[in-house]
Order: structure tokens, then sequence, then C-alpha cells
């Protein structure tokens, strides 16, 4: 009984990667169970085997994405303990890290589009809860204002998606040294806040 479970999983798991694939090069428009079905080399029907619709498939692959991203996210709060600074510096960089190594998930992350349904793009905007929690956390700590708060998710996402964008088409070379670089560029972002509020 398990092992047919796990099979079924396992063709799960397949099809909600080629489901990916699909939207990497179709987008959502073009995405359907049919064209899943053909790039994951099964018949038109075995999809409806795990997912009743496409709006359904589509909401199952956002939660998978997230939950790759979460798995990433909790390592890196485990490993900063007690240091919310550590852990949000270390959670952006491994954000773009996530972004270059997966580029078939940006197509999902980053959309635009409203053939996504209101429930689907919720789900979507959760791949930020964590860190969004975190940049609370730390701002109500360090008696952050709102507007200083805002301005600071404002530089450090544009840090994030630019590096993302540069490390994938080349102009920036993806190694340890721009790592540092970018980690050293967030980490100046919390400075000021420290230095902002030591001067009120």
């Amino acid at each position: 009984m398990s092992n047919g479970n796990n099979k079924r999983s396992s063709a799960k798991e397949k099809l909600i990667r080629s489901g990916i694939k699909v939207i990497e090069h179709n987008g959502i428009q073009g995405f359907s169970l049919r064209k899943a079905a053909e790039e994951c080399g099964i018949s038109c029907a075995a999809p409806y085997k795990h997912f009743k619709n496409k709006d359904e498939f589509l909401t199952k692959i956002i939660q998978y994405i997230n939950e790759e991203w979460l798995i990433r996210q909790e390592k890196i709060v485990r490993k900063y303990t007690g240091d919310i600074r550590e852990q949000l510096i270390n959670i952006c960089l491994a954000y773009i890290d996530f972004l270059v190594e997966n580029p078939q998930y940006r197509s999902i992350i980053m959309i635009k589009d409203e053939s996504l349904s209101p429930e689907n793009n919720q789900i979507r905007y959760k791949i930020s809860d964590k860190s969004r929690e975190l940049i609370n956390i730390y701002c109500q700590s360090e008696r952050i204002l709102l507007k200083t708060e805002a301005e600071k998710i404002f530089i450090i996402r544009s840090l994030i998606y630019g590096a993302s964008l540069m490390f994938d088409n080349g102009e920036l070379a993806y190694n340890e040294e721009n790592r540092l670089m970018i980690y050293q560029a967030i980490d100046h972002q919390f400075e000021l806040t420290s230095v902002d509020k030591s001067s009120n």
C-alpha cells in the first residue's frame, strides 16, 4: 500500500516539475494539463488522477515551490538561532541562490498574470511570509519607523532581484566573491538602521 502511495507521489512530483517547465516556456496562458502530460511523456488523462483541473494543478505547483524555499529558510533560521539580523541577511542571500539555481521557478514567483486566480496569487505571496515576519520583528526590536522599514524592504528587494538578474545574464559572475559583496551590501542596510536609531 505504501509503495503505491510512493509511486503516486513520485508521478505527481514529475507532473508538477513538467508543469513548471510548460509555464516557463509558454506562460500561464499557454499552460494546460494536456501540455504538462506531453512534457512528462504520459497520457493526457493521467494528470486528472492527481489534479481536478488546471487551477488545482497551478495551486500544487505554487505550493511545491513555496515548500522548496521554506526548507532552505528553516535551515538558515536554525543555523542563526537568536540572531535575527544574520537570519535576514542569509535568507536574502539564499533567496538569490534559489532564484539563480532554479530559473524555472522564476516564471511562477515573478509572474504577473490576470489568469492566475486571486487564491493562487495569495498562495504565491506566501513565499515571502517568513522574511516579512523576520523584518517586522527586527524593525520592532530596533524601533524602526514604518516609513524607514518600507524603504529598507524596497532597497533590499531591489538588491535581491537585481543581483539575481545580473548573475543570470552573466553581467555579474556567480561566485563567492560577489556573493560576499551582496552580503555586505544587504548588511549595510541594516547597519544604516542602527546608525539612524543611535542618532535620534
